[in-house]
């Protein structure tokens, strides 16, 4: 492990397979940032979130473990199916996990959720 680095080999392997299964389910953008937040917490992670290759159709959850901070930033179009509430709900159940020091397991059921709730609502068809 990196020094520094809260991840095993192990954890990052599983945050990439989780994230890749997020984006394949809601067919949004997910980026994670662990580090230090430098200034307002919102505002970092809102000037993360905008240099992102498509900033309106991303979700970037910033955690900075030193200062025991999380923040979700999601786009535009991603808040068209995902609501304040679902962001909340996700948070809460990542405070959980990271207060039982599970940081990586906490990440992966936060992206989880978000992308759960993110995905388009189906749409039935009734033939005429």
């Amino acid at each position: 492990m990196p020094a520094g680095d809260p991840f095993t080999s192990a954890d990052h392997a599983a945050l990439d397979a989780t994230i890749r299964r997020a984006e394949q389910l809601c067919r949004m953008e997910f980026s994670v940032f662990v580090g230090n937040a430098e200034g307002d917490p919102r505002a970092f992670a809102t000037s993360l979130h905008n240099t992102l290759v498509a900033p309106a159709r991303s979700i970037l959850i910033m955690v900075d473990p030193t200062r025991r901070l999380l923040e979700i930033v999601t786009g535009a179009f991603v808040r068209r199916t995902l609501s304040d509430n679902q962001v909340e709900l996700a948070a809460l159940h990542m405070q959980q996990d990271f207060a039982n020091d599970d940081l990586a397991g906490g990440l992966r059921r936060g992206i989880e959720m978000l992308a759960e709730h993110a995905r388009a609502p189906r749409t039935l068809h009734a033939k005429a």
